[in-house]
Parts: C-alpha cells; sequence; structure tokens
C-alpha cells in the first residue's frame, strides 16, 4: 500500500510524535509522512518519506493562523501549501490517505484539505481511502452544536473510517463527543499509541549519566514547551528540599518551543545534580531509567509514562478539559498523581516528590498500548475486504 499521513502540529510535538509511530508501523508500506508545523528534524525509517509544508501555526488564542516571515505572509503560505498538497496527490496517488484530527480539529487547515476531499470525491483525484487518525479526547468548543454537527456532515461526506487511538476500556469518544450514533462510518478503538521502551534502557541512560542503581533519578518535562516553564521551574525549586538517604539527580527536558529566555532562566538553576536540555529524541528511554517522571498530561507523556511503568506527577493544562481527563482515567489504576496549582509550592511538591522516591514501586498498567500495529492491521484487513467486494 501507499499512505499519505497528513498531520498538523501546533502547539507542542504530541500531534507530530503520535503519527510519526504510526507511520512507522506500516514497515513493508510506502508512507509520505507531511508534517505542516515547525520543522522536528527526526530521522525516519527508510520506509517513510516525510514532505514538509512551509510551517504554519496558531495564535496563543486559537483564532487565527500565524506564519514565520522568512516564509512569506498567511496567505502566501496557504496557496503554496494547497498547490504543493495537491500536486503530491496528483503524482503519487495513495491507496490510504490518513488525515489527523481533522474534521474534529484544525479546521484553519480545511483550506488544503477539502480541496483533495473533493477531488477524490469528483473523480478528479485517484479514489484514495480516506481515514481519520483521532487521539481519545476531544477539547470542548464554544458552540458545541454547530461544532458536532459540522463534524457529522464532513466525516459522513469525506471519510471511510475513523481511528480512534484510545483503549476503549479507559476513555471513549463518546464521552467528549455526543453524536457517535449519527457516524455512518466504520469506527475502531486502536488502542494507545506510543513506543515502547528498549530492555536495556534503564541501564544504558543511567550509565550515560553516571548515575547507579541506587540512586533516583527525577525526569522532568514540558512537551513541546511553550507551556510549562511554571511546573519546571517549581520542579527545580522543589528538588533541594526533598529528603533523601540517597543520592538524588534531576533531570528537565524544557521542550524545543518554550520561549528562549525561560530555558535560560531553568539553565541558569542547574547544578551538578540538575541537567536542562531542550529536548531529547530518546525521552521514553530517560522514563525509564527514571524513579519518578514529573510533567503536563499530553497524550503522548502519558502513554510514554504507561508504557516505562514510572511513577508520575502530573500537571494538567489548564486552558481545556483533554489533559485532565485523560490523567483522572489513568490516576484511577495507581502510579500517577494530578498535581493541582496549590502543589506547586515548593516544600509541598518536595514532600511529594519524596514519598514516591522513598517508595520505589513501579506501577503496572492493564492497558492497550499497541495502537500503531492495531492501526495497521485494521487497515490492512479493511483494505482487503474493499478489494474483494
Amino acid at each position: 500500500m501507499k499512505i499519505v499521513y497528513y498531520c498538523q502540529h501546533v502547539l507542542g510535538m504530541g500531534h507530530y510524535f503520535r503519527s510519526l509511530e504510526i507511520c512507522k508501523a506500516f514497515k513493508g508500506h510506502e508512507v509520505i509522512l507531511v508534517s505542516g508545523g515547525a520543522s522536528m528534524n527526526m530521522p525516519v525509517p527508510e520506509h517513510i518519506r516525510e514532505v514538509s509544508l512551509s510551517p504554519l501555526s496558531m495564535d496563543p488564542d486559537f483564532s487565527r493562523l500565524e506564519s514565520d516571515s522568512d516564509f512569506g505572509t498567511v496567505e502566501q503560505i496557504k496557496a503554496v501549501r494547497q498547490q504543493v498538497l495537491y500536486d503530491l496527490f496528483l503524482c503519487e496517488c495513495p491507496d490510504i490517505f490518513m488525515v489527523e484530527l481533522f474534521p474534529f480539529g484544525r479546521k484553519a487547515f480545511g483550506f488544503e484539505l477539502i480541496p483533495i476531499f473533493e477531488g477524490i470525491r469528483q473523480k478528479k483525484l485517484c479514489p484514495s481511502r480516506v481515514v481519520c487518525s483521532l487521539r481519545d479526547v476531544l477539547v470542548e468548543k464554544k458552540d458545541t452544536l454547530t461544532y458536532e454537527s459540522r463534524v457529522i456532515v464532513a466525516l459522513n461526506q469525506w471519510f471511510d473510517a475513523l481511528l480512534i487511538h484510545s483503549d476503549a476500556a479507559i476513555v471513549q469518544l463518546d464521552e467528549t463527543f455526543s453524536r457517535m450514533t449519527d457516524i455512518r462510518i466504520p469506527v475502531v478503538y486502536t488502542g494507545f499509541v506510543t513506543p515502547r521502551p528498549l530492555k536495556n534502557d534503564r541501564t544504558a541512560i543511567r550509565h550515560k549519566l553516571r548515575i547507579d542503581d541506587d540512586s533516583r533519578l527525577i525526569v522532568a518535562s514540558a512537551g513541546g514547551g511553550k507551556v510549562g516553564f511554571v511546573l519546571l521551574n517549581a520542579v527545580i525549586r522543589a528538588f533541594d528540599k526533598i529528603s533523601l538517604e540517597a543520592d538524588a539527580y534531576l533531570q528537565v527536558f524544557t521542550g524545543p518551543f518554550m520561549e528562549n529566555d525561560a530555558v535560560r532562566h531553568l539553565q541558569e538553576m542547574g547544578t551538578d545534580r540538575i541537567v536542562v536540555s531542550q529536548f531529547t529524541p530518546d525521552f521514553p528511554a530517560y522514563l525509564s531509567a527514571a524513579d519518578l517522571s514529573i510533567s503536563m498530561a499530553g497524550y503522548n507523556t502519558c502513554m510514554n509514562i504507561m508504557a516505562a511503568q514510572v511513577p508520575s506527577l502530573v500537571w494538567p493544562f489548564s486552558q481545556n478539559r483533554e489533559q485532565r481527563l485523560r490523567a483522572e482515567r489513568i490516576a484511577e489504576m495507581g502510579g500517577m498523581r494530578i498535581l493541582e496549582d496549590a502543589d506547586l509550592e515548593p516544600k509541598h511538591l518536595a514532600e511529594l516528590m519524596t514519598r514516591n522516591l522513598t517508595e520505589r514501586t513501579r506501577p503496572g498498567y492493564s492497558v492497550d498500548l499497541d495502537g500503531a500495529v492495531h492501526s495497521l492491521d485494521w487497515i490492512q484487513s479493511w483494505m482487503e475486504t474493499q478489494r474483494n467486494n
């Protein structure tokens, strides 16, 4: 099969890395990953070819598109992107067009997606099957009725299947989308999507950091970094107040999109036991090596936490319900504790950190984390059925 997978990230890295993990599962097939956000410069397997559109993002209020002036105005970039994507379809003629999040989100990017959908429907483009690739929880909208009506019309008009990357035993889409019964295309729960740490990751990372197994390692992170400075600042301030007999070390990842001034402020707080870095492609390995993770509660980080089976403290993004709902469900299984704003007071946070590091128990999660492989298996089976009908 030839698959074109479209992903547009605008705030953090989660959408991109989840998309990349799904694309990795399609080994043996030809995958073209179309990305439209800030470049991540990640190595990809040989079966994946990445096409980077001129980057566009949303303003902090998610009300309008923004561009990097080096690429031109928003309208200029939109025109170029639309043509590049359309020409890609004319040239490649994929069997599958997988679209991350749209139409449940990314409405502002309909300018380049809808011409593809209409081209397929009107037989101006090859008859690709269109699949929506969706995470577990949706953010709330101001006008829910209008939003859900628009989503239903788009799904039933342009899409052939909906893959929800969640374990239905943990969280189902109908908790944040009320019109599931109006969807007329196949709806499939694939399980959560995340890479799994390797067996020797813990040993390798701790050796790299020169930390013995009796010492305690805390990994603090803020996803992409556009939000999360408050959390990381609190963690560093609390670190000096933890009370342990064993040596303790703190590895901080700010994320590549944190403001430079904020990164410098955190780096200036570094010591021989506090290391502040912006990003690592080996984040799941670091969690495997850690005795405690402290982070936001985005999809990818939560899945990494469960895959690594590391105790965690999470501070959900407060602007919408998405991260808190996910964190609450995981916390019910044990091993994860939700931090409230008051918990970020350094002395209190230090007490919470000390408690987790003293217990040294790693949680076990009974949850399906093989969503990438299940996505591949379902699409292969589905396409075979389509050919036989």
